[in-house]
């Protein structure tokens, strides 16, 4: 489907005409996932399983998307998810994301493997969060904390569900690799931890990289020593979210990072609403992963999110119309939300209740 002046309409219009602008390669690294990419595709599946149960007569002329995200009022409830890499995509990379981002009121969420410097984005208005992969060094890790709040992040999301890479089939038979001009310009000024000496018989990965993933101890010292709140990303199990507030997380992100890093876990819409129950109210859950229409916003937001994250999404529309592509897809989003919420009867976001759904069964697990 495409509008009078021949551009994309909806998200999946979207996606389809950037792959078709994209090498084999890019698209790989931007569609792929890990292993065999199940994930990948239940993260969209399991929305399709949901229904929407409307009701009838409810009052909504006057109605509206507004809402609050961590303390703040914002118009509508959708955020641009953290993704690495942009200058991928597009010439001006998380600038031109930036400024869709502002042109929409959505607050966007800073890669740490961001491709342009911050202090370039802090150019453009607009509220921004900013994503956090811990380092083995605490100094090093508060050293991006301050680059990051210097540069106008109000908030650091720090990312747990990645210590190291997945494993992604679909990039290594694409043949893809960083070209030498994109570059995480902020961990590449950090200096690299020694790296260990493997004895024979000794795990690269366990005996290796694990060896400076994040712990518990760490991320309280972090939160502990943060000049803004700490939200932590990746969280699927309720066990794991209590545990995370016990620590001083501030917010929750239900997220199984798009499917990219391990494969066959589940979609983070079905493990929503029992992560939302553990927490019982004591800070807000948003989640992301797979979200393509507004009536996926709905919800998600019925099940109990704050709001979402939205990612390849927003890259479909910035690789085929830069900033103004971006900013589309968000406003199509937040206009088939309104139209989801005025056909179910909300008038406003605090209207969407469970009730409104069917078919769904969240795992509890």
């Amino acid at each position: 489907m495409r509008d009078p002046d021949g551009m994309p309409v909806t998200l999946s219009d979207f996606e389809i005409d950037a792959a078709g602008r994209l090498s084999a390669d890019l698209l790989a690294y931007l569609e792929g996932g890990a292993e065999a990419g199940q994930s990948v595709t239940e993260n969209r599946a399991a929305f399709g399983r949901i229904g929407l149960l409307p009701k009838l007569l409810s009052p909504c002329a006057g109605g509206h998307t507004r809402t609050t995200i961590l303390g703040k009022q914002a118009p509508h409830p959708i955020m641009v998810a953290p993704m690495a890499f942009q200058n991928l995509f597009h010439p001006q990379g998380e600038s031109a994301t930036a400024m869709a981002a502002a042109a929409q009121d959505a607050t966007m969420v800073l890669s740490c493997q961001t491709s342009t410097p911050p202090e370039d984005i802090a150019t453009i208005p607009g509220r921004r969060w900013f994503q956090l992969y811990m380092q083995a060094d605490h100094e090093a890790t508060m050293a991006l904390v301050t680059r990051a709040v210097d540069c106008g992040a109000d908030a650091l999301v720090v990312t747990l569900d990645a210590p190291i890479n997945g494993l992604r089939d679909r990039e290594v038979a694409a043949g893809f690799t960083l070209p030498d001009d994109v570059r995480p310009v902020m961990l590449d000024v950090l200096p690299q931890p020694p790296r260990p000496h493997l004895r024979d018989g000794q795990s690269v990965v366990f005996d290796g990289m694990m060896v400076f993933a994040p712990t518990a101890d760490d991320l309280a010292r972090l939160i502990a020593d943060s000049p803004v709140p700490v939200i932590v990303k990746g969280c699927l199990r309720p066990a794991d979210a209590t545990r995370l507030i016990d620590l001083g997380a501030q917010g929750i992100i239900v997220s199984n990072h798009g499917g990219r890093v391990l494969d066959t876990v589940p979609a983070p819409i079905t493990q929503l609403a029992a992560v939302v129950d553990a927490v019982a109210g004591a800070v807000p859950v948003y989640v992301d992963g797979g979200i393509r229409r507004g009536s996926d916003v709905f919800k998600a937001l019925a099940l109990g999110a704050q709001a979402v994250l939205v990612g390849r999404p927003v890259m479909h529309g910035l690789i085929v119309d830069g900033p103004r592509g971006a900013s589309q897809v968000l406003r199509r989003l937040r206009d088939e939300l309104e139209v989801t919420m005025a056909l179910c009867g909300c008038a406003t976001v605090a209207d969407i209740t469970p009730d409104l759904l069917t078919g769904f069964s969240g795992t509890g697990s």
